[in-house]
């Protein structure tokens, strides 16, 4: 579970930008002006390769593919509280997806101090420390894991993008704690549908993308990645998709025996050429879910 510091899985595109996600989107109830992919908060494959800019500060730093949002969604107070308000009807009744040993994971709430939290951890656990300035270049890469958070908030439809935060299933802590500290680890979830995935998932036409996982640093080596993991599974399955991918650092034994301890396997790799600029090569991991359809099943 060391993995978990500076997790392999790589934070994701907002929306996939071909028309066949809109049209998904549109069939399911959602708005044209909702299912419009904006801009890209992050690029394809971010966190560790995925062929990033490495002109950008943060991506300079050893986090390749760490890119932020438009400037014209800044963390502040009011872009905080627009996202919070964002489809408050969307949201699920209290309960976890999933539970694993002690730990309870659950939608995040979409409200201001939550998403703080959630930036505080993620940034935590993927923040490179530097010699000079360490708090400057702290604050502000936790200001643009909150931006980057906002826009997905603001502009994803409720079926197509998920924060996962994990806590104590059964708190044991003081109750003068505010629910939102209880929160120590992060995942994400996004549905895309990249042609070179697809290719890999016979007879799907979108999967779920898992990226952004974190836990904070006294809590690792607790389950809390399992714990992350099936709480994604479960997901999966409520919005019935067929397979779920993630990509990992082919030489992180830690983090791919996670995976495939979980289920995951091994279906592609990054050329050999990556290595000659400097990037480390990852593996394209992919979990086919049991998804009682009579139409797969027929397949």
């Amino acid at each position: 579970m060391a993995a978990l510091r500076a997790s392999p899985l790589f934070l994701p595109q907002l929306l996939s930008p071909s028309s066949r996600s809109r049209r998904c989107a549109a069939s399911r109830g959602v708005s044209a002006a909702a299912a419009r992919p904006g801009p890209a908060p992050y690029r394809t494959g971010v966190h560790g390769g995925g062929g990033g800019s490495k002109k950008r500060l943060l991506a300079s730093r050893g986090r390749p593919g760490w890119v932020g949002v438009p400037s014209c969604l800044p963390a502040t107070e009011e872009g905080v509280a627009v996202a919070a308000a964002a489809s408050e009807e969307e949201e699920e009744e209290d309960g976890f997806l999933a539970r694993e040993a002690g730990w309870g994971v659950r939608r995040m709430g979409r409200v201001g101090e939550e998403m703080r939290r959630v930036a505080q951890v993620q940034a935590e656990a993927f923040h490179v420390p530097v010699a000079l300035f360490n708090d400057f270049f702290f604050d502000f890469f936790k200001a643009e894991v909150l931006s980057a958070l906002i826009y997905r908030v603001r502009n994803s439809p409720p079926d197509r993008y998920a924060c996962l935060v994990a806590e104590e299933a059964e708190p044991t802590t003081q109750l003068s704690q505010a629910p939102y500290e209880k929160i120590v680890g992060v995942v994400d979830c996004t549905v895309q549908d990249e042609d070179d995935i697809l290719k890999h998932l016979q007879g799907a036409d979108e999967y779920l993308y898992v990226s952004g996982i974190a836990v904070l640093p006294s809590f690792r080596r607790r389950k809390l990645g399992t714990a992350l993991l099936k709480a994604c599974e479960a997901l999966g399955l409520q919005w019935r998709h067929r397979f779920m991918v993630l990509r990992a650092y082919e030489d992180d034994d830690g983090a791919r025996g996670l995976y495939a301890k979980a289920g995951y396997r091994v279906v592609s790799r990054d050329p050999d050429w990556v290595t000659w600029v400097g990037r480390r090569r990852r593996v394209l991991m992919i979990k086919e879910l049991p998804l009682h359809d009579d139409r797969i099943q027929h397949q």
